[in-house]
């Protein structure tokens, strides 16, 4: 019994790496930092700069705003009852940097079977164009028993 240990031999010889790496190296073109060179360069430079400090960060608040009152336009859209406390909510979020948002949207999609319960609809009624009160108005229209 041999206990001899046997190695296998290498079928392809190893290539100096190394030096293929320095050859291939020499052989790259020069890089480019821009595809601008002189004044163009400085021209869009300014260009970015503009963008990144004031175009962007408006139409960051912009989109910030749109998304924010989503959950309004939703409970909106579907009639929900409570869509005053979903408003009250979503203006309560910016206050709170956006922390009550998802409420608000969980509140927009849920479906109030309080309300349905309370009232016998999950539907509020749709609202004119002008809500305010106007007492004037209505105590005119309020006193025609008075004048016969």
């Amino acid at each position: 019994m041999s206990t001899k240990i046997s190695r296998r031999p290498a079928t392809h010889p190893r290539t100096p790496w190394m030096a293929t790496a320095a050859l291939l190296s020499l052989a790259a073109a020069p890089a480019h930092a821009s595809l601008f060179s002189g004044d163009t360069l400085d021209a869009v430079a300014n260009g970015a700069a503009w963008v990144v400090l004031f175009i962007a960060p408006l139409a960051g608040i912009g989109i910030f705003l749109l998304i924010h009152i989503l959950p309004e336009k939703i409970a909106e859209k579907k009639q929900h009852p409570q869509l005053d406390a979903i408003k009250t909510l979503c203006l309560l979020s910016l206050v709170f940097g956006g922390m009550l948002w998802p409420l608000a949207w969980l509140w927009a999609y849920s479906k109030p079977v309080l309300h349905k319960i309370a009232y016998g609809t999950d539907k509020a009624p749709v609202h004119g164009g002008d809500d305010a009160l106007h007492p004037l108005a209505d105590a005119e229209v309020g006193d025609t028993s008075k004048e016969s």
